[in-house]
């Protein structure tokens, strides 16, 4: 069975329900969406794409993307969704590493691709009707196990890697959101205030298994007095936030005072959401915060604080497992292991290893990325974490930027908690940076709030909640924090960017 059936069904059942609207208008009807996904995937077919072909898409958020999607998935062929704000060089090195046949591109990307990929035709979205013009096809008659989505990675320490996620892959990630988030029905909405490319275009298969709406925001992102009279007019809205946006939400007054039952749950991820955070978001909005952990490689499928669980941590100032991302979702087996692969006891450092049927089979043509990624049936994840004795994950850091110094190990997420709780951070990262006495130390690269800490404050509260040798020496303070397309911080970037003399110093 493939991804396909899950649109199928609901253009069947809900026909006449809206299942893409812009603001508060409906664009697609449930029947309406199932109908152009069959057109597409027969003008993709006329074109000379068979099953198994990948189509590179490289759009914003549109009323056309879920149709794209579905649309490949109904002719058997995969999709390689692209972030569209990626420069023209990175989007046609992803469109020939998967061998694209065709690229799907916005008016500009279209115009700015189509020299440097001569032999892949690039279809402009001006010219996306064309492909409509056809007899809707007969849906394609795949396995769980051909190729979906071929999400490329953010590429935080090179060139990214597309991830190679099947439509058994993706089922199992639509079923989890429906056992460990909602149990959604027809009545439901997800806001797509983030990329369809990534977490909130996953997200948004589970709306569709269920009829539900997508909604997408006029103005095409995040714009408070918009989504206060949208909030105001629709009920039972979901939508996926980074933490940067989650803070600016919960300070915006023109979205307190809601109607009650306007947002059911607010998905965080995509970076650490701190306690501060939550506490913020559960006094503007109410019990409706949901953490996840997520890869492209397990897509939004590692572990989870449900919305219960945060409000009863946030009730009890649990601060420890507000910090945590949580249990291992319904069906994934998650455990912490040594640089040998071994199981490491409770409470102890380790490596995140995950095994379920989100995983995803590999890497597209890199198999000695696959071979380090994937070992006796696990995902190594690269990142460092602990758990308790009731399978609460805390993240530390990715094993590629742990700092030691003096032969300690630094975790950057233990010092980022610490800065993050003081008023004057509103952002924070910590890299380490050479240092010829003690091979690194740690350096907090700081975005500061409308009052600017002063370093030494800084210090006191690190010194009053940290070893003294976990404390950063140096102090970095910046207009902003480098991100990906993805909104990840670049720490490479600010490892070349920082010179120790550009420092403040704390002795």
């Amino acid at each position: 069975m493939t991804l396909a059936v899950l649109l199928a069904n609901a253009a069947r059942a809900f026909a006449d329900r809206p299942a893409v609207s812009v603001g508060a208008r409906c664009v697609r009807t449930y029947a309406d969406l199932g109908l152009r996904a069959a057109r597409l995937a027969a003008g993709l077919a006329a074109r000379g794409l068979r099953p198994g072909d990948r189509v590179a898409i490289a759009r914003r958020n549109c009323p056309e993307y879920l149709e794209i999607l579905f649309g490949c998935w109904w002719g058997g062929f995969a999709a390689s969704p692209m972030n569209a704000r990626l420069h023209a060089q990175e989007l046609s090195f992803m469109a020939e590493d998967c061998g694209a046949r065709l690229i799907l591109a916005d008016d500009d990307a279209a115009d700015a691709l189509a020299p440097l990929v001569p032999t892949i035709p690039v279809v402009p979205a001006s010219s996306y009707c064309r492909l409509l013009a056809c007899d809707p096809a007969p849906m394609h008659d795949g396995q769980g196990g051909d190729l979906a989505w071929l999400f490329y990675t953010s590429g935080t320490t090179g060139r990214p890697k597309g991830a190679m996620l099947s439509h058994r892959n993706l089922l199992a990630m639509t079923v989890g959101y429906l056992a460990d988030v909602d149990q959604l029905t027809e009545q439901d909405a997800l806001l797509h205030l983030a990329a369809t490319s990534h977490a909130s275009g996953l997200f948004g298969l589970s709306f569709v298994a269920k009829g539900a709406n997508n909604i997408l925001p006029e103005s095409g992102g995040y714009d408070a007095a918009e989504m206060a009279a949208l909030l105001a007019a629709v009920r039972d809205v979901s939508f996926f936030v980074p933490p940067t946006l989650l803070r600016r939400m919960a300070a915006e007054p023109r979205l307190q005072g809601l109607p009650p039952g306007a947002i059911r749950t607010i998905l965080c991820g995509a970076a650490p959401v701190y306690p501060a955070d939550i506490a913020a978001g559960i006094g503007a909005f109410g019990p409706v915060l949901w953490n996840g952990y997520g890869q492209g490689e397990s897509p939004c499928t590692i572990t989870a604080l449900s919305k219960a669980q945060i409000a009863a941590a946030h009730a009890a100032g649990d601060e420890a497992r507000l910090a945590s991302v949580g249990i291992p979702r319904t069906g994934i087996a998650v455990r912490l292991v040594d640089d040998a692969g071994r199981p490491v006891p409770v409470g102890a450092t380790g490596e995140v290893a995950v095994r379920g049927e989100t995983v995803m089979a590999g890497y597209w043509n890199r198999p000695e990325a696959t071979a380090e990624a994937l070992r006796g049936g696990w995902l190594m994840t690269g990142d460092l974490g602990r758990m308790d004795d009731r399978g609460f994950l805390t993240l530390l850091d990715r094993k590629k930027d742990l700092i030691i110094s003096g032969g300690l190990n630094i975790y950057a997420r233990e010092v980022e908690d610490v800065l993050a709780a003081h008023p004057g951070v509103a952002e924070v990262a910590v890299i380490g940076l050479p240092d010829p006495e003690w091979g690194e130390q740690a350096v907090a690269c700081i975005v500061p709030g409308p009052e600017a800490p002063a370093p030494a404050a800084l210090d006191a509260l690190c010194l009053a909640r940290l070893a003294r040798w976990k404390r950063p020496r140096r102090y970095a303070f910046l207009p902003a924090l480098p991100r990906n397309a993805a909104g990840k911080v670049l720490k490479r970037d600010l490892r070349a960017q920082i010179r120790p003399e550009d420092c403040s110093t704390i002795l």
